[in-house]
């Protein structure tokens, strides 16, 4: 029998979407305002799935105590108060986009999360803008 148990974390974070083969016009066009040369930032939250077996012994699918860490550990400590393009090694060359921050996230977390389990990933970027890795 499989359940999911979710973990939800917050990280405060700037960033600037920009293209470097564009123009400054081109890039204004396509990002907007999030192409504003001083940057700007977003209050983060994620959500993150775990799915697998309800262990017998502990009751539990996973401890969240042990996702909870590993979110502070690999995406709080990285990201949070931080300048995405400038202070950041995962985003020195890939824009700080919502879908690239979440398959960044994604990345760090599975790379610390046992394979039996399934993951998933939901970042609200703002309240109405969101998005979700995998695609189920």
């Amino acid at each position: 029998m499989k359940v999911a148990v979710i973990r939800r974390a917050t990280f405060n974070a700037a960033h600037k979407l920009w293209n470097d083969k564009w123009t400054a016009e081109k890039n204004k066009e396509v990002f907007g305002l999030c192409a504003n040369e001083h940057f700007h930032g977003h209050n983060y939250t994620i959500e993150v799935k775990v799915i697998g077996e309800i262990e017998s012994e502990t009751g539990y699918v996973i401890d969240l105590k042990i996702v909870k860490d590993i979110i502070k550990e690999e995406i709080e400590e990285r990201f949070d108060h931080k300048n995405l393009n400038l202070d950041t090694k995962e985003f020195a060359s890939l824009n700080p986009t919502a879908e690239n921050i979440i398959v960044v996230i994604y990345d760090l977390i599975r790379a610390k999360l046992d394979s039996k389990y399934e993951l998933f990933i939901k970042l609200w970027e703002t309240e109405k803008n969101i998005v979700e890795y995998p695609v189920r």
